[in-house]
């Protein structure tokens, strides 16, 4: 199947989703008491319904035809509605699964419904003031017995899914940037999805990229989102900010630690790319070396391990961003964020420093990782 037509396949799934959504809230709201047929709250939900659907698309096709501020506006409207319809699902399922379709429990199923509605549009306030707060410094320090003594104390910070683009800009960026210096990292690390859906929308903030810098460098790998949006243009503009781009390749950063980088192994493949192959790109580096390990997803982990990585760092989970989400994510990734013990090799999954879709997080902070190397044996 070609690009194109994986696209339109993939397209018509999301778009059928997404009506189906519509059609089951819209259904269950208005079949409570409440919202009775000619009432003032049933034409606003009906309404909501309404600009809810068409929100997003409508967002983005005004930010391709230039109208930028206009489709901002939408395109944040209709993400918001899209955690929030998320949420109000889950809240009706709940109930579905509590009064057995309603054909149990029948005279609690109006007021079990009308809690559990309440409950999830309460729980998509929280989750709107979370995606607006700063990400948090999580502090991570790793055990390395191969590290040289020498490179004890050496900080590695990684960024990961800030998903730049129309949602998330200048002002976004210049914070973490920001926040990132404070940190007067060694090495700075950027474990993927930098972009979001277009490159168009990042190349306006080259200059402010340029400013991340750190004195060993900074250090990038694909995720999904470049190769949806462009992957040869992406990796151009973050080779222009002055970062190095691991494709299937290693870079040794000092003397005994070096730094490997793999793709995104399903967006290469599903856009027709080379995939991640990390006996490739771990030939040639010194044997005695500290190795880093950057890739997007949280994957393939005992293959790293087995292959003599000492610490991976990973991202693209958003440690579900949105809950209840994170029990769907982690059927897909069990290591959804924190950090794990895989053999003699320690993982780092971060939640993500920005966020993808819905402007909102719930039970899932933003997160900067700082990383200290330690050159001792790891405890237990």
């Amino acid at each position: 199947m070609s690009p194109t037509a994986r696209f339109v396949v993939f397209l018509s799934v999301v778009l059928g989703i997404w009506l189906l959504q519509h059609l089951y809230v819209g259904w269950r709201l208005l079949g409570l008491p409440w919202l009775a047929a000619g009432t003032t709250a049933r034409r606003v939900v009906l309404a909501v319904l309404a600009v809810g659907f068409v929100a997003y698309p409508l967002g983005r096709l005004l930010w391709h035809w230039g109208w930028l501020r206009t489709g901002v506006a939408f395109e944040w409207t209709g993400a918001a509605w899209m955690g929030t319809l998320f949420m109000l699902v889950m809240a009706l399922l709940a109930a579905e699964v509590l009064t057995l379709g309603g054909h149990a429990w029948q005279p609690w199923t109006v007021g079990v419904r009308t809690v559990l509605v309440s409950v999830a549009l309460a729980g998509a306030a929280l989750a709107l003031v979370g995606g607006m707060r700063a990400p948090r410094v999580v502090d991570v320090e790793a055990d390395i017995p191969s590290l040289r003594p020498s490179l004890d104390g050496t900080t590695v910070v990684q960024l990961t899914d800030l998903h730049l683009g129309s949602l998330l800009g200048p002002r976004f960026l210049s914070h973490v940037i920001a926040q990132t210096g404070a940190l007067h990292p060694d090495v700075v690390v950027i474990t993927g999805d930098l972009f979001d859906s277009e490159a168009d929308s990042v190349e306006r903030l080259l200059p402010e990229l340029s400013r991340l810098t750190a004195p060993h460098g900074v250090f990038a790998v694909t995720g999904n989102h470049e190769y949806y949006a462009g992957v040869e243009r992406c990796v151009r503009l973050m080779s222009q900010a002055g970062f190095r781009v691991l494709d299937n390749s290693w870079a040794e950063v000092e003397p005994g630690l070096v730094i490997v980088g793999v793709p995104d192994d399903r967006g290469a493949r599903q856009t027709g790319h080379p995939g991640a192959d990390l006996q490739r790109a771990l030939a040639g580096a010194p044997a005695d070396a500290a190795v880093v390990l950057l890739q997007h997803a949280p994957q393939d982990e005992n293959a790293a391990a087995a292959a003599g990585v000492d610490l991976m760092l990973d991202g693209h989970t958003h440690g579900g961003q949105i809950w209840p989400f994170h029990y769907l994510v982690k059927r897909v990734y069990p290591h959804l964020a924190g950090v794990f013990h895989v053999g003699g090799m320690i993982q780092v999954v971060s939640r993500g420093t920005g966020r993808w879709g819905p402007p909102m997080r719930l039970f899932a902070p933003s997160e900067i990782i700082r990383v200290t190397l330690r050159a001792r044996p790891q405890d237990g």
